[in-house]
């Protein structure tokens, strides 16, 4: 079965490090649904966990794929990605 996704750019300018991956795996575990984020064509992993985000080393203005089978988790992690989360 194919999940829905969507393929963002990574905003933060430090890519998707320590702040910017904490924000997005604490939003991802309070949506209480599965997120999965990864390098399109490589295996996604979980978007809950800050550790597993930052193994795919993706960096500024970098494609990375969310897909969820929840449309609100997967927009609202999305538009996370999308974001400088590192900015505040």
């Amino acid at each position: 079965m194919h999940m829905p996704s969507k393929t963002v750019a990574v905003g933060s300018s430090v890519g998707l490090h320590a702040r910017p991956a904490q924000l997005i795996a604490e939003a991802a575990e309070e949506l209480g649904v599965e997120v999965l984020i990864g390098i399109p064509g490589d295996e996604p992993v979980d978007a809950s966990s800050s550790l597993m985000i930052m193994t795919l080393g993706a960096g500024c203005g970098d494609q990375v794929e969310i897909t969820s089978d929840d449309q609100h988790a997967l927009d609202t992690i999305a538009a996370l990605v999308e974001k400088d989360l590192d900015a505040e």
